[in-house]
């Protein structure tokens, strides 16, 4: 299991401490301190659409209309903080956030 996230990022660590309380073990991409490769980025993007862009963040406020613009792809490469968190892949099936929906099918009560 993989959780793409932020240290800093109170949800992540929820996510986190939950998913190894429950016996997973879970291996751990801080998305601004480590990066994310371009083709983890795209398979994202393929997964979730539009919806990997976290539009409620300061990052994204922040952004001038014409950087709000850009393709996705070079959103997050250039501001990796603008990707919805988080993103946790297990057994080949990504998910988005951290839901009620996300924690039953991982097996958290």
């Amino acid at each position: 299991m993989h959780l793409y996230g932020l240290k800093s990022c109170d949800t992540c660590r929820a996510a986190l401490k939950a998913l190894r309380g429950a016996g997973h073990d879970v291996a751990y991409t801080d998305v601004r301190a480590d990066g994310v490769k371009s083709s983890d980025l795209e398979r994202f993007i393929a997964e979730f659409g539009d919806a990997i862009i976290n539009k409620r963040s300061t990052t994204w406020r922040g952004l001038s209309d014409a950087e709000r613009s850009a393709p996705p792809l070079e959103l997050l490469i250039a501001n990796p903080t603008l990707m919805k968190r988080p993103v946790i892949e297990a057994d080949g099936t990504l998910h988005l956030g951290w839901s009620k929906e996300t924690q039953q099918t991982l097996g958290i009560s």
